[in-house]
């Protein structure tokens, strides 16, 4: 390329191994040795490159024998996908009539031919091509992306069964389950594969081996959230219905007739009794409905005219339920358990078994593949916590769990792991209860069966308390907390008066 384009180029490129064929990415910087724009030219970039790296692949592994060619376009003939013989026929044909008569003036090997016919009769099958008379096909409009989408369908099957293999297991295609980038349903399970969906637009495909039996295949748009989703994380991947939220409503009623929203004025009449505020926090109260306002700013719905004062349009709601419903389109991933089945058994935390036990509705456990194993699971986690004293067989052979389960077996596993944890940095551990506030520098996380936890040395002592991802940001500085019940809400940038 250099030779061609009269220049040298900065570029790197990466080979993947992600999909049945391997191939190769090459990032060039749009820059010439000059420091101008790199220019180049249309063909260059959609045939000039083919032909050179096809160049240099007859010289490093020599010319293909015609037995070769006619083997790999004779298995062309039935692929799932857009194939050489395809290109060929678009290429040739005039509005989408291709004319295969020996006598229509076209000159064609017989080989040539009788390839062509024999892929038309596969496309015809496919519904995208169709003979009008004997000789005369009309070739579909959808023709190249109805096959690329079946060629990506069908390397994302091929993943997914090679995922399988490598556990030793197996599914019929029936009970496999490709959902694009939406999700009609929420998807639980155990992840058993990631990928890279779409390498332009950096999508991750998850696959889950689902508690109903089905292994689900899930193109994530954002990557970054599927970070914390490591193979044999418990996972559930959708997105919650948007609805009419009470703090839009609230809004909207306040700034009813003068258009206006202003925080010291709810707060007052919040202390004066006008709302109810759950463990009178007006402060909470006031600061949850400031960080809606936030993310509506953002989205352009309202306006911040100060510090105390809010420009709100007559329609929020309305507005903000099509902000909302534009949002939930983009499916989001929730870890429900970094730790495997066994790891859950076993362990002295509160884990997503635990949950699923104190679940009335977990009955949608399949019989067979990771709804099996997860039965099984739930009963030797049964006999573990009744080991523990943390439940007892009843005389009909069922188990009931005390009724504090979750917070008892998340309270100790805390202790344990915090007084570890601050042996080990030479601190004292700090428990925190609830309603109580805690300061200090956000110094990381920690991984528990219970869930992820934020690591904050006080100076004086070290507490873990419930991790919130909204915190990431400020690692390595001073927060400010207050525990409530099993959450905590975080309080930053006070001074300005907001809150998360």
């Amino acid at each position: 390329m250099e030779e061609d384009l009269g220049t040298s180029l900065d570029w790197v490129a990466v080979d993947h191994f992600n999909t049945g064929h391997p191939h190769s990415h090459i990032v060039i910087r749009g820059k010439d040795d000059l420091g101008k724009d790199l220019i180049i030219a249309q063909d260059y970039i959609t045939d000039g490159l083919r032909l050179r790296a096809q160049d240099r692949a007859t010289l490093e592994l020599g010319p293909e024998t015609d037995i070769e060619v006619r083997t790999k376009l004779q298995a062309e003939i039935a692929a799932e996908r857009f194939t050489r013989i395809d290109r060929a026929m678009v290429g040739a044909a005039d509005n989408g009539f291709l004319d295969l008569r020996p006598d229509a003036g076209q000159r064609h090997a017989d080989f040539d031919r009788t390839l062509r016919i024999g892929r038309l009769q596969v496309l015809g099958r496919f519904g995208l091509a169709r003979e009008i008379e004997p000789g005369v096909w009309h070739l579909s409009d959808r023709l190249e992306p109805a096959l690329r989408e079946l060629g990506e369908r069908g390397d994302i099957i091929k993943s997914i069964n090679r995922s399988l293999a490598a556990r030793g297991q197996a599914r019929g295609a029936e009970n496999i389950l490709l959902h694009g980038d939406t999700t009609s349903a929420p998807v639980i399970g155990r992840v058993i594969g990631k990928e890279l969906a779409d390498e332009l637009a950096d999508r991750v495909g998850i696959i889950v081996d689902g508690i109903d039996g089905r292994v689900h295949h899930v193109a994530l748009r954002d990557a970054a959230i599927a970070d914390e989703a490591r193979i044999g994380a418990i996972v559930e991947i959708g997105r919650a219905p948007a609805g009419p939220r009470p703090a839009d409503r609230n809004i909207a009623e306040l700034a009813r007739g003068t258009g206006e929203y202003h925080p010291n004025e709810h707060r007052a009449l919040a202390e004066a009794g006008h709302v109810r505020v759950p463990g009178s926090d007006y402060q909470a109260y006031v600061e949850s409905h400031i960080r809606r306002l936030e993310a509506l700013r953002r989205a352009g719905i309202v306006e911040r005219a100060g510090p105390d004062r809010w420009i709100i349009p007559d329609d929020l709601e309305a507005r903000a339920q099509a902000y909302e419903a534009g949002v939930g389109r983009r499916t989001s991933l929730r870890v429900h358990s970094a730790f495997d089945l066994d790891r859950q058994v076993t362990s002295d935390g509160a884990t997503w078994l635990d949950r699923q036990l104190v679940n009335p509705n977990r009955g949608m456990l399949a019989e067979g593949g990771f709804g099996a194993e997860v039965r099984d699971a739930l009963e030797r986690r049964k006999d573990e916590l009744i080991r523990r004293g943390h439940a007892r067989r009843m005389p009909d052979g069922g188990v009931r769990a005390r009724a504090d389960l979750l917070p008892t077996l998340e309270r100790r596993e805390v202790e344990r792991v915090g007084r570890k944890l601050a042996a080990e940095r030479g601190l004292a551990f700090q428990a925190i209860e609830d309603g109580q506030t805690i300061r200090g520098k956000l110094i990381g996380s920690t991984q528990l069966a219970s869930g992820r936890f934020a690591m904050i040395d006080g100076g004086l002592g070290f507490s873990l308390v419930p991790w919130r991802p909204a915190i990431e940001k400020e690692i390595g500085r001073e927060v400010v907390g207050i525990m409530r019940g099993d959450d905590i809400s975080w309080q930053f940038g006070r001074k300005r008066g907001l809150g998360i």
